[in-house]
């Protein structure tokens, strides 16, 4: 299955994702922290980005600018992860690069489903 590289500063939140997404036979590196996200996903070329967007020392928007600058990572989705579901969030998401938008609090199945989805749409992981 896919290699899914998580941004999420809310340890139990980060706890929940690595155990749905583990089940459902991802294989995922977790990191704390915008910058942290940059530098892995240099090191690691995931196959699927997910990040919060509230976080420690970079945002996830900032983080995700930064992702897609990067040559070898601009084709890798990015999905944003945030309790906010306005349109000017979503569109922060969209301008900063992300491919697709999950609003917190999600069921685990319900995030299975998603990155599944998401997966499929840009053939990664396969």
């Amino acid at each position: 299955m896919a290699h899914i590289l998580v941004a999420e500063d809310e340890r139990d939140i980060r706890e929940l994702i690595n155990f749905t997404l583990t089940f459902a036979g991802h294989r995922l590196t977790l990191v704390a922290n915008g910058a942290e996200l940059v530098d892995k996903a240099r090191e690691l070329q995931p196959d699927l980005i997910l990040t919060d967007v509230r976080m420690p020392k970079m945002t996830g928007y900032e983080a995700c600018r930064a992702i897609k600058q990067i040559e070898s990572l601009k084709n890798v989705p990015v999905v944003i992860l945030s309790a906010k579901g306005q349109d000017e969030e979503l569109q922060m998401g969209r301008d900063a690069g992300a491919y697709a938008y999950i609003i917190k609090p999600f069921a685990p199945d319900d995030l299975s489903r998603r990155v599944k989805e998401i997966l499929q749409e840009v053939g990664a992981g396969q």
